[in-house]
C-alpha cells in the first residue's frame, strides 16, 4: 500500500497506525519534498522547512516504513547544481532512501505558476536537457534506491510547457538513450 502525504501532516498517531498496517501488508509513504532549498520551497509555497522533512523521514524509517520522496526538476530559480544538491541530500539519508520519484516541472493553465511564467518566462528544459539532467541525477543516487518515476505528464489540455512532455512515447524512447 502506498500513502502519499506531506511531512508536516504526519502525527505520531498516524505513523503508529501505518506501522501497524505495515505488519500485515507492506506500506510505503510518499513524501513531497520537491527541493531541499528553502528559498525555492518558500517560492513554491511548500509550507514547511527541510527540518520537518528530516523529522518525518526519521520517524517513518524508525518504525520500519519505506519512504519514497518526490523531487521536482526544473523549479524556477534552481540551477542544475541546486537539483544535484537535492539529489545528493537524498543520497545521504540514513537509512538509505527506499525510493524516489523525479518529476518534471509542468506549467499548467489556470495555476499561479502559469501567471508567473506569462509575466516573466523562466527556463524550461528541452527534452534533451531534461534527459541529460535525469541521467546525471541517477548517477548520484545509491544503487539500493528504487527509481519509481523519471518524469510525468500533465493534462494535455492544460499543458503550457514543456510541450514535448505531452508525447509520452517520445519522452520514454528518448530517455532510454540517456540512461
Amino acid at each position: 500500500m502506498s500513502v502519499g502525504t506531506r511531512p508536516d501532516c504526519l502525527k505520531d498517531e498516524m505513523i503508529e497506525y501505518l506501522s501497524e498496517l505495515n505488519r500485515e501488508k507492506e506500506v510505503w509513504v510518499e513524501l513531497g519534498l520537491q527541493t531541499i532549498h528553502e528559498r525555492t520551497a518558500e517560492y513554491i509555497n511548500r509550507g514547511y522547512p527541510l527540518t520537518v522533512f528530516d523529522d518525518a523521514y526519521k520517524r517513518l524509517t524508525d518504525v520500519g516504513l519505506k519512504v519514497v520522496v518526490h523531487l521536482i526538476l526544473g523549479l524556477p530559480g534552481e540551477s542544475e547544481e541546486d537539483i544535484f544538491e537535492s539529489v545528493r541530500y537524498l543520497s545521504g539519508l540514513n537509512p538509505v532512501l527506499f525510493g524516489v520519484k523525479l518529476q518534471l516541472l509542468h506549467i499548467l493553465k489556470g495555476t499561479a505558476l502559469a501567471e508567473i511564467y506569462d509575466k516573466e518566462p523562466f527556463h524550461v528544459y528541452s527534452l534533451e536537457e531534461y534527459c541529460t539532467l535525469v541521467a546525471n541525477c541517477l548517477k548520484l543516487l545509491p544503487e539500493e534506491t528504487v527509481i519509481h518515476r523519471l518524469t510525468g505528464d500533465g493534462p494535455k489540455r492544460l499543458l503550457i510547457e514543456p510541450q514535448w512532455s505531452a508525447n509520452k512515447k517520445l519522452v520514454m524512447n528518448t530517455m532510454r538513450k540517456y540512461i
